[in-house]
């Protein structure tokens, strides 16, 4: 007869998780109370409710005629690139009539050459079955 095992408890039961809640809360209240010191050491103060930190400094906006002057530079810089890519770019180049004419050529000839090749294979199949 083999032996009976021991019945077990479940692993987590109420109590268990009793005191696990009970030491996380402990240290929840000892970490706010290292963030409060780190605070009050650096001289911040808690942010209050409902209201973003702001920025700083007030952000700064430019004139329109000094917007107007920066697009006009940015588009001298632009059209002075594009003109330096124009010069060093490398022409195409462009297929003759005559060299498209022999690729034509060829390419008919590899074509009937494959399908005699095809062709001879089939007849000889033909002649194996008959």
């Amino acid at each position: 007869m083999a032996p009976k095992p021991m019945p077990r408890k479940p692993l987590l039961d109420a109590t268990v998780l009793q005191a696990a809640l009970q030491g996380l809360e402990q240290q929840r209240t000892e970490v706010e109370k290292r963030i409060a010191t780190v605070r009050a050491l650096l001289g911040a103060r808690k942010p209050e409710a409902g209201v973003a930190p702001s920025g700083g400094k007030p952000k700064r906006t430019r004139s329109a005629a000094a917007r107007k002057r920066m697009a006009a530079a940015q588009r001298k810089r632009w059209a002075a690139l594009k003109a330096a890519q124009k010069e060093s770019a490398p022409k195409k180049r462009r297929l003759s009539a005559e060299g498209r004419r022999n690729i034509i050529e060829a390419t008919k000839k590899r074509w009937a050459a494959f399908r005699a090749k095809k062709a001879g294979k089939e007849a000889k199949a033909t002649a194996k079955k008959a």
